[in-house]
């Protein structure tokens, strides 16, 4: 066991740690990434990547995420292969942390970058044909559906809204809930039922994914009437689960505030929590975007933010000592 000292800790990785990283060592914090169990976070397990600034051609998630480590690296950064599973932030600054290596690590600011992952049925054929048909983002994966048809599984906001972002690459959405009444709000509703692309299967529940991942991807998807239990074939192209995502707050329950969802609150705008010194960023306080390039946005606000904080101490600090001197 060991302990490791550093001005920035940051708990997580992905586009919103690694950014925060790069800005952070480049700043001369020396910052510490202690990376968790999925290095990269979600687009480790995303293919084709369209919308990343500065790439004309499609690049795999993976590839970004290993060139964003390199560079933090490359700047400066020590990346550690260890997950947190304790933290105490009542009694900082500076704040603790407890890896499952057993090492300890202190930072004088803290990054939260834990993100969160997208909520799956948990049926066959859903994790295999993930990214073959099968996705949990309209916005990210949308355009590879123009002119086909698709399918939106869940009956909340979320659902609702990728239903209706869908309509701008295909004419033929449907938005398939297991009840027979949505939960998203009316105004959603509203726009829903009054678009001429979208329709709606009510009372089916999705039991299996159909289709092969190396023959052609997704074919539809297996139904039972929640009602009659009938049993029926739907035929698509693509299908996005939204049915909402979990935040990785569990270490910070009790700790920071959260809003009902399980989110981080933040001050609005900026990535600062209430603790002094400790930023979220990325997918771990964002429910509204969840975008490799909004969290990479905000993960270089929280490093700018972190430095500004440090050099706000180490001003007060001097003009004491002066003041005594």
């Amino acid at each position: 066991m060991a302990t490791h000292e550093t001005k920035m800790l940051i708990i997580g990785s992905g586009p919103a740690g690694y950014t925060a990283a790069i800005y952070g060592a480049r700043a001369g914090m020396e910052p510490i990434v202690v990376q968790g169990l999925q290095p990269g976070g979600q687009l480790t397990i995303t293919t084709d990547v369209e919308n990343y600034p500065g790439f004309r051609d499609v690049i795999q998630g993976p590839w970004l995420m290993q060139e964003m480590q390199a560079q933090a690296e490359h700047v400066g950064t020590r990346m550690m292969w260890d997950t947190i599973v304790e933290v105490d932030i009542a009694n900082g600054p500076p704040y603790r942390a407890v890896g499952d290596s057993g090492d300890v690590y202190i930072g004088h600011t803290l990054v939260i970058a834990t993100g969160a992952q997208a909520k799956w049925l948990g049926v066959p054929g859903e994790q295999e044909l993930s990214g073959k048909g099968v996705s949990a983002c309209a916005t990210c994966d949308g355009f590879f559906y123009r002119g086909k048809k698709v399918a939106v599984i869940g009956g909340g906001n979320t659902a609702v809204e990728e239903a209706l972002y869908l309509t701008n690459h295909s004419d033929d959405v449907t938005l398939i809930h297991r009840r027979g009444e949505l939960r998203a709000e009316k105004i959603l509703q509203d726009r829903l039922f009054a678009h001429p692309k979208i329709t709606v299967l009510w009372n089916k529940r999705v039991d299996e994914f159909l289709g092969q991942p190396l023959q052609g991807g997704l074919k539809g998807l297996k139904l039972t009437d929640t009602v009659t239990n009938e049993v029926s074939e739907f035929a698509c192209d693509g299908a996005f689960v939204a049915i909402g995502h979990a935040p990785a707050t569990e270490l910070f329950k009790g700790q920071l505030e959260m809003d009902d969802s399980g989110y981080l609150v933040v001050e609005p705008g900026t990535p600062k929590t209430a603790r002094p010194g400790v930023f979220a960023c990325g997918d771990v306080m964002d429910h509204t975007y969840r975008q490799a390039v909004t969290a990479a946005g905000t993960g270089c606000m929280a490093a700018l933010d972190a430095e500004r904080y440090l050099a706000t101490l180490e001003f007060v600090k001097n003009e004491a000592e002066a003041v005594t001197a």
